[in-house]
């Protein structure tokens, strides 16, 4: 089971030893091979980050998508559901988003904001957003039984650190536009989102579609963490299905 935002520790750091860039790109590649070997074998991967705000998930998902053909993935930033977007079921604009079978699609806030920020700011009944963990587990199930892979990242950062970071924004005229007032809002419901989101995790995390939780105070940790599940997961999904993932060096290297 997935462990709680409570019990995360936020002091770890990239090792001392290891070159960030070298890890990097070592990992990159790995992740170009591994959407090759998607591509070929029809499989989709589904990837979700949620997290607090300026936890650093655009950040982790650039790394994640810098060496990768761009004509094989889509990264959908999600923001409120439009008015017309609204007289459907929450789901809807969530399945005209999936990438077909053989493509990644990344997406940066998800599904989960039911039972996050509908469920905080009062735009999800108690009613709607309760019923939407079975809801979701079954979305999930649906997918994954139909040769899609899952993987659910929760980004977290302490609330001094995202004080700095936002600091840092507000500073930064390249970054101002994604400082907000409802950034500094959501700030004050820190221990609801909490709460909500061990309760997301407690109810959705499945071996078939699982919960990641990456520590993010520090941002080189966190990219290169979430390079190594994305992998780890995908390949130990491909072998549960018979599949093995191979090096193209080394493949090459039998071959002479």
């Amino acid at each position: 089971m997935v462990q709680t935002i409570e019990k995360l520790d936020l002091t770890k750091k990239l090792d001392e030893h290891v070159s960030y860039k070298k890890e990097l790109k070592k990992l990159q590649y790995e992740m170009l091979n591994i959407q090759q070997f998607l591509f070929t074998h029809d499989i989709g991967l589904i990837l979700g980050f949620e997290g607090m705000d300026a936890a650093g998930k655009g950040g982790a998902i650039k790394r994640l998508t810098e060496r990768i053909d761009p004509r094989g993935y889509v990264v959908h930033p999600i923001a409120a559901p439009t008015p017309d977007e609204l007289k459907y079921n929450h789901l809807q604009r969530f399945w005209n988003c999936l990438p077909a079978r053989g493509r990644i699609g990344i997406f940066d806030r998800t599904w989960y904001g039911r039972m996050l920020v509908e469920r905080i700011e009062g735009f999800a009944t108690k009613k709607e957003w309760k019923r939407a963990y079975e809801e979701i587990n079954n979305f999930e199930k649906l997918l994954t039984d139909d040769n899609y892979i899952i993987v659910k990242f929760w980004v977290h950062i302490s609330e001094e650190e995202q004080l700095q970071r936002f600091k840092n924004r507000k500073e930064d005229p390249y970054k101002q536009w994604k400082l907000t007032d409802e950034d500094w809002r959501n700030r004050e419901k820190w221990p609801l989102y909490v709460e909500a989101a061990n309760e997301i995790f407690e109810k959705t995390d499945k071996k078939h579609a699982p919960w990641v939780l990456i520590e993010g105070n520090d941002k080189k940790y966190a990219r290169i963490e979430v390079l190594k599940q994305v992998i780890k997961h995908v390949t130990e999904e491909c072998e549960r299905r018979g599949l093995q993932i191979t090096d193209p060096a080394e493949a090459v290297s039998k071959e002479v």
